[in-house]
């Protein structure tokens, strides 16, 4: 169940389900506040506590709203486009062939049939980064397995509208955001490692940061790296 508090122009959205802790987020891109809380919690608890948090929270939204984002893309000669982290220039070549994609120097070269419009270019190059994000993730799976020490049974990547990955305990799986593949390597062994550590500890709590310092010392350099790179143009939701 959704509740709604108010902290004077700042709408919260609340949501008690059977967790121990307490979460606080603020989503991109127009920084939406969500708090999920124990089942057994007071709104009046949950509201102090999101009031305790107020200065933190508006801190987070500005960030956000000054945070740079992709124009549409209309996948279109010239247009830029990322893959790793590395920029490159989209050149669309129509022939009656099979789709594909390919990386030559500092250009992406589309293969279409001809008339193929732009939601179909969209879909075509959406496919290419997942592909690229599933074969990347076995070898940083197993890497970090055996340094960990923790099982991964399965791994999901698809289009994520308010998160970078997640996981679940239970099954020992993970998920990761397809838009991964537009980011930096380190970026992307980053929210492996995150998630990994998810499968030890659920919590963002003293013992999951522990868990970070030890395995990837480095980890919060990543995350800033990460959530600097320019958004996303559509409107994210949750």
């Amino acid at each position: 169940m959704v509740e709604q508090i108010k902290l004077g122009n700042i709408s919260v959205d609340v949501v008690l389900k059977e967790i121990k802790n307490v979460h606080l987020s603020v989503y991109p891109p127009t920084g939406r506040v969500r708090i999920s809380a124990p089942a057994n919690m007071s709104i009046d608890t949950i509201r102090v506590f999101a009031i305790s948090k107020l200065d933190w929270i508006k801190k987070q939204q500005g960030k956000l709203r000054e945070q740079s984002r992709e124009t549409p893309r209309d996948f279109v000669d010239r247009e830029s486009h990322y893959v790793w982290g590395k920029r490159y220039l989209l050149q669309v070549i129509e022939r009656d062939q099979p789709p594909s994609v390919t990386l030559k120097g500092n250009k992406m070269i589309l293969g279409v049939r001809p008339d193929t419009g732009t939601e179909k270019r969209h879909m075509l190059l959406e496919s290419w980064y997942r592909e690229q994000l599933k074969s990347a993730m076995p070898a940083l799976i197993t890497k970090w397995e055996g340094q960990m020490d923790v099982i991964v049974n399965c791994f999901y990547v698809q289009r994520m509208k308010t998160k970078w990955g997640s996981c679940n305990p239970e099954k020992q799986s993970i998920r990761l955001n397809t838009d991964l593949a537009r980011k930096p390597r380190e970026c992307l062994e980053y929210l492996v490692v995150h998630e990994m550590v998810h499968l030890i500890e659920r919590s963002h709590n003293a013992r999951f940061i522990v868990l970070m310092d030890r395995f990837l010392p480095q980890w919060r350099t990543l995350r800033d790296e990460l959530n600097v790179a320019p958004l996303a143009h559509a409107e994210w939701r949750y």
